[in-house]
């Protein structure tokens, strides 16, 4: 009996081999396995490094994006601001063209209403002119008398005709007489008048039919009536 040999302890030494072997084996797995978890959480570290490293990059590049695009706004706000005081100032051109040309309407109608005038004026001229041409016609028919006649009468027709007339307005036919036609302004500075004076002498003695007007340019040119001047040349050889 003491040669058999117990079974029951072989198995437990076989089995304490073969576990001891696993154990080995699953601990040397362990190893490698930690390594591998070790060498991927490295591995892992390294890429959430980078990661961060990049996603910081690229928050310093969104920042200066976003500074950049803070400047261009400020920009645009202050062109906007431009541009709307430029539409203001726009309109307000805009109304004040409308405004001249409202003015530059209104005052083609005043002209146009001034030549209307002006053209009756002209016609109304034309007119008087024409009653004038007879009247000188009548006067030339009345002075065509015999010589010893008009002696005669040039006295008296002098009286007649003079007579109404003021000091000033003789020594203005005497003065067209002597130096020939004369505007009213020449006429002011010899007869010491004012202008407006002057004028309604000259047109006194002009429609009272002493003088002949020429009208073709502005001031008017005076001058005396060929009647008129025969009567003040054959008074000059009269006794006061």
């Amino acid at each position: 009996m003491e040669h058999l040999i117990d079974i029951p302890t072989v198995l437990a030494g076989g089995l304490l081999v073969v576990t001891a072997g696993v154990a080995f084996k699953y601990y040397r797995v362990l190893r490698t396995a930690r390594k591998e978890y070790e060498a991927a959480r490295d591995t892992v570290e390294d890429i959430v490094l980078s990661f961060n490293r990049q996603l910081q990059h690229e928050g310093e590049r969104l920042e200066a994006v976003a500074y950049k695009v803070e400047g261009v706004s400020s920009k645009v706000e202050g062109v906007s601001k431009n541009v709307g005081q430029m539409q203001e100032s726009l309109h307000a051109s805009e109304l004040k063209l409308a405004s001249a040309l409202q003015d530059r309407n209104e005052v083609f109608t005043r002209l146009d209403g001034m030549d209307k005038e002006l053209q009756g004026l002209v016609t109304s001229q034309s007119t008087f002119a024409t009653r004038v041409s007879n009247l000188d016609e009548q006067l030339k028919q009345f002075m065509n008398i015999s010589e010893p006649n008009v002696q005669a009468v040039i006295p008296m027709r002098r009286d007649r005709v003079l007579a109404p007339l003021t000091e000033t307005e003789l020594s203005v036919l005497e003065m067209l007489a002597s130096d020939g036609p004369k505007t009213a302004p020449e006429i002011k500075g010899r007869v010491k008048l004012s202008r407006e004076h002057t004028a309604r002498l000259m047109k006194k003695l002009y429609e009272g039919g002493y003088l002949e007007r020429d009208t073709g340019k502005i001031p008017f040119n005076y001058s005396l009536k060929k009647e008129m001047e025969e009567i003040l040349k054959r008074s000059e050889g009269q006794p006061a």
